[in-house]
């Protein structure tokens, strides 16, 4: 199924409408159950918990307390990373103040690494980034750089300046800035996977690249990849050369598109988007059905590798030595691709995004051989065929193929998924023990948060991730049906979405809480709790993140309604709830970052 773009949606409303009319009252009072008040009480573990790290490790600018440098180990997307999943907690409904605090750190981040400069790495000497953007990178780092930006369309899509930024970092890709020619629109590629605001790099790559200059570790700091010297360093990236041409993590980059068009609405980011993840679509059908890791200058598969399809920095053959464990290891990140396909299905609504990684997971898993009587499946591909043959079926994307799909033949392919599980009906205490065990997990960064001894200039810009207590995976999974995004710099793809119109913001109002217990392909089961026991709360209720899923019929208790919208509002008595059964058409509007109050329809 595909949908046809409507009108521009207007940026600047004449007026503010009123909130709209309640399309249900529940009065039904419910003894408030154990997931709503574990819901409500993670909220606010969460929020006391984020302030506390921001007033430790941020000082008044908005800048990380670190040592500034580029590179692949602890370089500028460690530094914002620290405040992944903030804007999906305050767009769940945590406080404003989250709002400000990440924004704050987005805008101190933007300064600091604008004025932070490399002296031995080339493309980063008059600044680690430019126009407000990472000068040249590869998209594993740039998509955790830009985790923070990619999400604040659903808390702030008026913000002056993130709807500049919107359109300027599209732009990079789209041979809208001459600075950054990253596209090649005539082989469909973006031509290497160093790429960013100032275009891409067309060399090879060195370690130092991507170790960044050098610096002395020794008694002052830990690095993350376990390596205890600068020189175990460069041998980390010694074999990472081979990045001219087209990579599939490149796909990442459709995110900036993708929200360009949330916003504006205008054709030709939806255009670009769907023109990239086709190539690549075409290219998996070429290959076997398996999405190739190079494609040259010349828009061949392998191109820039001799040939080999499997080749290239994070290729299919990628094995490198890891000096810190003293041992070979597989680097194959093609996955991060997924998120270009699920971009353009969110774009078009076209369920062949999904066909096309279906067929790669079992193209793979075709290579299957028997050992000792066990069943093997590959992982990695190079010289000598496949290799990395483990018991687990290969099964990249699964999890999402499914939550895309919803069908049952996607459901078989899972390793097991325990929140899966509860919205078949066989895990009923997951809720409670999800929500447990994310307060557990707020409590324990904290504690080592306090126990952490690090200054300023013995911490580096990743130290500090360990200590980020935001922990909102249950409360996306349960109150959304959605899909955590994680620090990759992605979309939220979830069910379900709430926005408070009396207070004319995204999240749920203080002191609802709500539990999608059952999903399908067309309808969505939710409960709604309203915890106050002495005034009414009233939920603006958006199918999909993005409005981009239409409600049908709502039934509750024993009363259908016929609603056709992608969102409606219910009204809650004081201490009242219910659970809605909500038939939906999925993927059929245009997704939009746009508040239900703010669109024309």
């Amino acid at each position: 199924m595909s949908f046809l773009c409507p009108p521009f949606l207007a940026l600047v409303l004449a007026a503010v409408p009123p909130a709209p009319q309640p399309a249900l009252s529940i009065d039904t009072p419910v003894s408030p159950p154990e997931w709503a008040l574990l819901e409500r009480a993670l909220i606010r573990a969460n929020t006391a918990a984020c302030r506390e790290f921001f007033a430790r490790y941020f000082d008044d600018r908005g800048h990380l307390e670190c040592v500034e440098r580029w590179g692949g180990d602890d370089g500028p997307d460690d530094a914002i990373e620290n405040l992944t999943d903030w804007p999906i907690l305050h767009a769940l409904g945590a406080p404003g103040v989250i709002l400000e605090l990440y924004k704050k750190g987005w805008e101190g981040h933007l300064r600091q690494y604008t004025a932070a400069r490399t002296k031995d790495v080339e493309f980063a000497r008059d600044g680690m980034y430019y126009k407000e953007f990472p000068v040249m990178f590869d998209w594993l780092h740039n998509g955790e750089g830009l985790t923070v930006f990619n999400l604040q369309g659903l808390s702030d899509p008026g913000n002056v300046k993130f709807q500049q930024r919107v359109r300027r970092y599209a732009g990079f890709y789209m041979n809208e800035d001459p600075g950054a020619p990253n596209y090649d629109p005539a082989h469909k590629i973006i031509r290497s996977l160093f790429n960013g605001s100032r275009g891409p790099l067309l060399r090879k790559a060195t370690a130092l690249d991507w170790a960044g200059d050098p610096i002395a570790i020794e008694g002052r700091f830990r690095l993350g990849h376990g390596e205890n010297s600068y020189e175990q360093m460069l041998e980390h990236f010694k074999d990472y050369n081979d990045i001219i041409g087209d990579h599939p993590q490149n796909l990442r980059a459709t995110v900036l598109a993708t929200n360009a068009y949330m916003l504006t609405h205008e054709p030709k980011y939806r255009d670009w988007v769907i023109e990239y993840v086709d190539a690549w679509r075409e290219r998996m059908a070429a290959n076997g059905g398996i999405i190739p890791t190079n494609i040259g200058l010349d828009g061949t598969i392998g191109g820039a590798c001799g040939g080999k399809w499997y080749g290239g920095v994070y290729g299919w053959g990628f094995t490198v030595w890891d000096p810190a464990a003293q041992k070979p290891v597989n680097r194959n990140t093609h996955a991060l691709g997924l998120a270009g396909f699920g971009n353009a299905l969110l774009l078009t609504g076209d369920m062949g995004y999904v066909d096309a990684w279906r067929r790669q997971i079992d193209a793979v898993n075709a290579h299957a051989k028997t050992a000792d009587g066990r069943t093997l499946y590959p992982h990695m591909h190079g010289d000598d065929g496949w290799y990395d043959y483990t018991p687990d079926k290969y099964a990249q994307g699964a999890l999402e193929m499914y939550y895309w799909s919803m069908q049952e033949p996607d459901r078989a392919r899972l390793n097991g998924s325990r929140w899966i599980a509860f919205l078949d009906g066989t895990n009923a205490n997951y809720p409670v023990n999800a929500l447990r065990g994310d307060l557990a997990l707020v409590r324990q960064k904290v504690e080592a948060m306090r126990r952490d001894t690090t200054t300023p200039d013995t911490r580096l810009s990743d130290d500090t991730l360990g200590y980020n207590p935001a922990s909102v995976r249950s409360l996306i999974e349960l109150m959304l049906g959605g899909l955590p995004p994680g620090n990759h710099g992605t979309v939220l793809h979830c069910r379900l979405r709430y926005f408070d119109p009396i207070a004319r913001r995204a999240g749920v109002p203080e002191d609802v809480a709500a539990l999608v217990e059952h999903m399908t392909a067309d309808e969505v089961a939710v409960r709604l709790v309203n915890l106050n026991q002495t005034e009414p709360r009233t939920v603006t209720i958006q199918a999909g993140g993005y409005g981009e899923h239409q409600f049908t019929t709502l039934d509750w208790a024993d009363t259908s309604k016929t609603i056709d919208r992608p969102f409606l509002t219910v009204q809650l008595a004081p201490g009242a709830g219910a659970s809605l059964r909500l038939k939906m058409r999925r993927y059929a509007n245009p997704p939009t970052l746009w508040a239900p109050w703010d669109r024309r329809s």
